[in-house]
């Protein structure tokens, strides 16, 4: 599935650090199947989204997401929470999702995109396809560490796709990395979950920071737990204003991230970067025909 524009192409994605939902008495924020959050008045039924799997049956044994001591640094239950749950992400082979992204580009915010991914965590192996908008669904985007001299294969649509067909781009090229934030090398739940990590250990040097947890939070019917982080004045240490995470309460993965900047005076937050990872189903079993240009049901040429 590609990630690119055509001449615009793009590999990245997700993948990074924090997410939103404001529970507000009966009111409950909660994220549509096309990836755009909407609010519902009452909560919806869960349903079964990601496959049970040994990562869901080992979440129960990481403590649950909640405040700490009140002399410690309100991030540190986080930071406990990412590091004993690093080792379980890592155990996990292979997902698919679908994920939808947005991300503020040159102070713009730009339109959803929405991807079917898998991805295999070892070797690192990446196959996205692009379900929309209009003018990229259809593209395809692979990468496998240690093939193709790092480079990724990726195809556009319509005429492009025609002129170009399938090229090997760097993904760190200024091709791929047109109105990307990220690499698709640094794509994923794991890569997310160390970058809130190495976030984290940057800002419990510093105060000004502060957290709260919100429970029963839903994403497309995930229950999750919203973690969410506010630095109330703008410092050079910080990297962001505002940031949520929502971790799913049983597979135990954060599973929707976004953040904010500093707003102008009087004005709110300006988003600058949103992933969501939807229907997670783990431990596929995916093959290396699964990351292979030649698999008779991609469309490289």
């Amino acid at each position: 599935m590609p990630m690119i524009k055509t001449l615009s192409w793009l590999p990245a994605v997700l993948v990074c650090a924090v997410v939103f939902v404001m529970i507000l008495a009966e009111t409950v924020l909660a994220v549509g199947p096309d990836g755009v959050p909407v609010v519902a008045a009452k909560p919806r039924p869960a349903y079964q989204l990601a496959e049970r799997s040994e990562a869901a049956a080992k979440a129960t044994s990481i403590a649950p997401l909640g405040p700490g001591d009140a002399n410690e640094h309100p991030l540190m239950p986080v930071l406990r929470w990412a590091d004993a749950g690093l080792g379980n992400v890592e155990k996990i082979q292979d997902y698919s999702a679908r994920v939808a992204k947005r991300e503020r580009i040159g102070g713009k915010v730009l339109d959803y995109e929405y991807m079917y991914l898998k991805l295999r965590q070892r070797p690192f192996s990446v196959y996205m396809y692009f379900l929309g908008p209009a003018e990229l669904k259809g593209q395809e985007v692979i990468y496998v560490e240690g093939q193709n001299d790092g480079n990724m294969w990726a195809h556009g649509v319509g005429l492009k796709n025609t002129m170009f067909g399938t090229v090997s781009l760097k993904p760190d090229g200024p091709i791929a990395m047109r109105n990307q934030r990220y690499p698709v090398t640094e794509l994923g739940i794991l890569n997310l979950t160390r970058r809130l990590v190495e976030v984290g250990q940057q800002d419990v040097k510093y105060g000004e920071c502060d957290v709260k947890f919100y429970k029963g939070a839903k994403i497309n019917g995930r229950v999750c737990t919203c973690i969410e982080v506010v630095h109330p004045q703008p410092r050079r240490n910080f990297r962001f204003q505002l940031a949520r995470i929502f971790v799913d309460d049983e597979l135990n993965l954060p599973i929707r991230y976004e953040s904010y900047d500093w707003p102008e005076k009087g004005r709110r937050p300006e988003l600058m970067e949103e992933y969501t990872y939807l229907d997670l189903k783990l431990n596929n079993g995916f093959t290396n025909a699964d990351f292979d240009i030649k698999n008779p049901s991609y469309h490289f040429r």
